[in-house]
């Protein structure tokens, strides 16, 4: 397939999606309350990535076909301050279509009317609650004006591609993709331009 062709089947295939109305509410929340602490996108990032290896790794224990062409995990972040972009990167469990709407445009967890309840309150919220659940990737909004993830998941020949600027909606189309596993890549507001520094997203992940 063309690069012409694949985009044009991912046109043909978009599916336009409003956020469940509490991620739309964390959005809103997220961005305006722990502003000053921007930086933890990348921590997110990196922290769903091995989560997504760590899932593979445990799946392939019953079902090493899963891993059998590509048996070595990684993660990878790759920084292109001419394009203003910064990708991350792992070849673990990967996404499929439903993974998407559910892992990414719903929160299904009990304990999110309790975050988004200390979120909105007064003070900082415990930035740890963010990992804890499971809510950390909206922080790329922070940071970011457009937000991509293509996905292929593990055992799978679909690739998808879902996209949102964090303003209520997202879009999923099909796409192309070599391997499993999923690309997260952020259009860097300009605001935020100190992150397309190589020096200063090193010091992120070391501490």
């Amino acid at each position: 397939m063309t690069a012409t062709q694949a985009s044009g089947a991912e046109r043909q295939a978009a599916e336009d999606f409003s956020f469940e109305a509490e991620v739309s509410r964390l959005l809103k929340l997220m961005v305006h309350s722990v502003y000053s602490e921007r930086e933890i996108f990348l921590r997110e990032l990196i922290s769903n990535a091995s989560d997504a290896c760590d899932r593979l790794r445990h799946d392939a224990l019953t079902n090493p076909a899963l891993v059998a062409d590509d048996p070595a995990f990684r993660i990878d972040i790759r920084l292109d301050p001419a394009d203003k972009t910064i990708t991350v990167s792992d070849n673990g469990i990967g996404m499929n279509r439903n993974d998407l709407i559910e892992q990414l445009g719903t929160i299904a967890r009990s304990g999110t009317a309790a975050f988004l309840e200390q979120l909105k309150g007064a003070g900082k919220p415990d930035l740890q609650l963010i990992g804890q659940f499971g809510v950390g990737f909206y922080s790329v909004f922070m940071v970011a004006d457009t937000v991509s993830v293509l996905s292929r998941r593990a055992g799978e020949d679909a690739a998808w591609r879902w996209t949102s600027d964090g303003q209520g909606r997202y879009r999923i189309a099909a796409a192309e993709k070599a391997g499993r596993g999923t690309d997260v890549i952020l259009h860097i507001k300009d605001d935020a331009a100190e992150f397309l520094d190589k020096p200063r997203l090193e010091r992120i992940v070391r501490t």
